[in-house]
């Protein structure tokens, strides 16, 4: 598995044990980065030690912020479904780099951690 993947796994594994997942923010809100497809993401980090090292190498005043694993699914990652986000995971390195997905993969791959059922592309834009 590269770098990249065994960060995407452990991603699912820390969010699902610690019910909490990181993003880094400043008084105007958190950075959404242009990926090497182009498209838009929101990352997000598994714990406050990997959220803390991207705020560090983004720096201009970017902190760790977390919200809990339950708003996290079902409110924020429809609202960026319905933006047309993808969802970075567990980026790391001195560029930041890593794994982003849909908002559906990342339900499907969360609700494989939960033991849940995978949704669809039309729940992924509701909120439960």
């Amino acid at each position: 598995m590269s770098q990249s993947g065994s960060q995407a796994a452990a991603f699912f594994r820390e969010i699902v044990s610690n019910d909490v997942v990181w993003f880094v923010r400043d008084d105007r809100g958190s950075p959404t980065p242009t990926t090497s497809s182009g498209a838009t993401a929101m990352p997000y980090w598994s714990s406050r030690t990997r959220a803390q090292r991207a705020a560090d190498i983004w720096g201009n005043g970017l902190y760790p912020a977390s919200i809990s694993l339950e708003t996290w699914q079902h409110a924020d990652l429809p609202e960026l479904a319905d933006q047309g986000y993808q969802v970075g995971i567990n980026w790391t390195g001195p560029r930041l780099v890593g794994w982003d997905f849909t908002v559906v993969e990342v339900l499907n791959r969360l609700a494989h951690a939960l033991h849940e059922s995978p949704r669809s592309d039309a729940a992924a834009s509701k909120t439960v």
